[in-house]
């Protein structure tokens, strides 16, 4: 057997290997445009990072990666997307990709390795307990893939488990307790409830404090494009906010995230605007929300209240030092 880079010639092949072995993991077929459009099509796409191994011209397995200085930790790391073999594969061919990745990263400086959920290349994955709904990354891999077991052995830590949940929608309620809450907040001057630009103010001072530039980005233009989130005001001003409101073509329920002024926390406005954002979503006729978020989170039991159920798991893993 032997590996070379990819080339556009393999891309048939490829694709009937993911769609052949990938797909047992739960993640979603792919055709060979959204192949393209996911591995080679991108912004950090380089030709020695995605790969294929064949024996006799025939392609027997699949490994991707990538690398970008401006990525989250892309000064010193290079990420693995994935590996994949067919059945009858060596196994061994999980090592020979992922020292053939490592040593790229080596090349371009790298000095460790990344599976982790900023990896710009989002793999796309169905929900187990409802196959005709997807969520639109892995932020890891499971430990069920043989590539987990090869990581482990060459010397990758397993740092923290990631746990992807699912609600389907349509009989969503507020509970009572959680009702309860809003109006013990309620007496304290604050109320939850869509953004209004022409009454709530100081949204920027909100967004600022927070310190997080995607949720700055995308709420800003939701508050600029008339697109619904849920905020919390104290006075008309935004101490708080929980989305967009947004449903995606495939019925899912998008949001950036929510957030909280630091000045006005423990008052219980953080979960109130979870669930009011979830009933935002049911009556915008999402079909469902998926998230994911770490195993020892308090914010787990949050979701769990709301109905959300853990679907599948994900290690996140890192090698420090790679020779």
């Amino acid at each position: 057997m032997n590996i070379r880079r990819f080339s556009k010639e393999d891309v048939q092949e490829v694709v009937a290997l993911w769609n052949e072995v990938a797909t047992v993991y739960h993640y979603k077929p792919l055709t060979e445009a959204t192949f393209l459009s996911s591995f080679i099509e991108h912004d950090y796409y380089d030709a020695d990072c995605v790969l294929v191994a064949y024996e006799q011209d025939n392609i027997i397995g699949f490994a991707a990666g990538c690398m970008g200085d401006d990525l989250p930790l892309g000064a010193v790391a290079g990420y693995i997307t994935c590996v994949w073999l067919k059945e009858s594969a060596d196994q061994q061919l999980y090592h020979h990709f992922v020292d053939a990745l490592e040593q790229r990263f080596i090349l371009a400086g790298k000095t460790q390795a990344e599976v982790l959920f900023f990896n710009p290349v989002k793999l796309v994955w169905n929900i187990p307990t409802a196959m005709e709904h997807e969520h639109n990354n892995a932020p890891g891999i499971s430990k069920e893939l043989p590539l987990y077991q090869c990581l482990i052995e060459r010397g990758y830590l397993d740092r923290a488990t990631q746990c992807g949940m699912y609600l389907k929608l349509g009989e969503f309620v507020i509970p009572e307790d959680i009702a309860a809450k809003e109006q013990r907040a309620a007496e304290k001057g604050y109320r939850v409830l869509y953004f209004d630009p022409a009454k709530h103010e100081h949204l920027d001072e909100l967004l600022a404090a927070l310190g997080n530039p995607q949720w700055q980005q995308e709420i800003t233009d939701a508050a600029a494009r008339n697109i619904p989130f849920v905020t919390a005001v104290r006075d008309q001003r935004c101490v708080g906010f929980a989305g967009p409101i947004v449903r995606q073509p495939n019925g899912r329920a998008y949001f950036t995230g929510i957030g909280v002024h630091p000045e006005h926390e423990g008052h219980g406005l953080g979960s109130v605007l979870f669930f009011r954002m979830v009933e935002a979503f049911q009556h915008e006729q999402c079909d469902y929300v998926s998230l994911f978020t770490g195993i020892n989170n308090p914010a787990i039991r949050i979701y769990e209240k709301a109905g959300f159920q853990v679907v599948k798991q994900f290690s996140i893993l890192r090698k420090e030092q790679l020779q």
